[in-house]
């Protein structure tokens, strides 16, 4: 059972990434995916991005070819960016909620428990992730927006609801 309504990110907002376009990106496809999303954080909300690799694996709890993908992509990530603040391999709630990074994450960490971006190893995750997220807490999906190209561009989903097309078309016209 899921109640309540906790707030994360910074003034309830997180970007998830990648939901939209790519089905299992291999370790520098999601550095490159957490690298520009972590810039579009800064562009779009004047913040500093916390990413949090995503995982079914907190710091070494699991050993699995997917565990060394996220692992691998986040040294990428740095090497590309070093002054970008990201850490993983994280579960989600290692990510989101200080208590339980609290337990599980031992070493020191500007983003375990307060992530605003949030990387998911693959399409599945992401999607599905930000599906529940939408219907179970009622949360307002603004996007997906896609990264790298020239001008802004997103492939809303079919279920998106006018007030979705709206804040996404705001979003991606530089409209407060």
């Amino acid at each position: 059972m899921i109640t309540g309504k906790p707030q994360f990110g910074d003034d309830g907002i997180l970007f998830f990434a990648d939901c939209a376009v790519n089905p299992n990106p291999d370790a520098q496809a999601l550095a490159e995916i957490a690298v520009a999303t972590a810039g579009n954080c800064k562009a779009l909300l004047g913040v500093e991005a916390r990413v949090a690799m995503l995982s079914f694996s907190t710091k070494g709890s699991a050993s699995h070819p997917d565990v060394d993908k996220v692992l691998k992509a986040m040294s990428i990530a740095k090497e590309i960016d070093p002054s970008i603040q990201i850490d993983g391999e994280l579960q989600a709630d290692a990510a989101l909620v200080p208590a339980v990074a609290a337990r599980k994450v031992k070493a020191e960490s500007a983003v375990a428990g307060r992530a605003n971006v949030l990387i998911f190893p693959d399409l599945d995750a992401g999607n599905i992730a930000y599906k529940l997220t939408q219907t179970l807490a009622g949360a307002q999906a603004i996007g997906p927006v896609l990264q790298g190209f020239a001008k802004p561009l997103s492939d809303l989903s079919r279920g998106a609801s006018v007030d979705d097309i709206v804040a996404t078309a705001r979003l991606l016209l530089g409209v407060r």
